[in-house]
C-alpha cells in the first residue's frame, strides 16, 4: 500500500496562510489598541479624568488576549522556536513595535524562514 503525500503540503500552507492573516489583522487592532490606550492614559493622569480609561482598559485586554491566540497557533503551525514566540508575543506589549513584528512576520513566514 502506497499512501500520497501531495495533499499535504498545500493543505499547510493554506493553515499557515490562513494564521498568517488572522495574526495580521490581530497586529494591526493590537497595535492600534495600544495607541488609543495610551491616549486613555494620557487623559487619565494628565487632565485628571479616568473614566475613559476605566472603560477602554478591559477592552484592550480582549484585543491582546485574541493577539496571545492568534500568535500561538501561528507559532505552532510555522514551527517557530520559544524565543521568537515570545518575542513576538511581547511586542503587542510596547507602542508601535508590534506594526515592526507584523511587517518581519508577514515577510519572513511565507520565505520559510526563521523570525528572529
Amino acid at each position: 500500500m502506497t499512501t500520497s503525500t501531495e495533499g499535504a503540503a498545500p493543505a499547510r500552507s493554506a493553515k499557515v496562510t490562513g494564521a498568517l492573516t488572522r495574526f495580521r489583522v490581530a497586529a494591526y487592532v493590537t497595535g492600534l489598541g495600544l495607541l488609543a490606550l495610551c491616549v486613555t492614559l494620557v487623559i487619565e493622569y494628565g487632565f485628571d479624568n479616568a473614566t475613559p480609561a476605566a472603560v477602554y482598559s478591559p477592552i484592550h485586554g480582549v484585543l491582546y488576549m485574541i493577539y496571545l491566540v492568534l500568535t500561538i497557533d501561528l507559532a505552532i503551525k510555522t514551527r517557530w522556536s520559544i524565543k521568537s514566540t515570545v518575542l513576538v508575543l511581547l511586542a503587542g506589549c510596547i507602542p508601535f513595535v508590534s506594526f515592526l513584528v507584523e511587517r518581519r512576520v508577514s515577510h519572513r513566514v511565507p520565505a520559510g524562514r526563521d523570525i528572529f
